[in-house]
């Protein structure tokens, strides 16, 4: 599985390094290193709402708050 998450400035700005500092804590708490791949990148043009994930292609708007929950319901859930 492949996650990427923007760290342009944009969603620097709302948080995306928290985001993904949780997402590499999770994946490893999850024992998931060999199955998901974590990536970053720049600007994704859809910076409206939140920091810009996407999962195997599908756009997501995370914030940092709600990167658990992501993590569970986009994550963990489909692996």
């Amino acid at each position: 599985m492949k996650v990427t998450v923007c760290i342009g400035s944009s969603c620097h700005l709302k948080g995306s390094r928290q985001v993904v500092e949780e997402l590499q804590y999770l994946v490893a708490e999850n024992n998931l290193k060999e199955k998901v791949e974590l990536s970053g990148t720049f600007c994704m043009g859809n910076c409206q709402k939140g920091v810009c994930v996407t999962v195997n292609g599908e756009n997501f708007s995370v914030s940092p708050q709600e990167t658990k929950t992501f993590f569970k319901n986009q994550i963990l859930s489909k692996i």
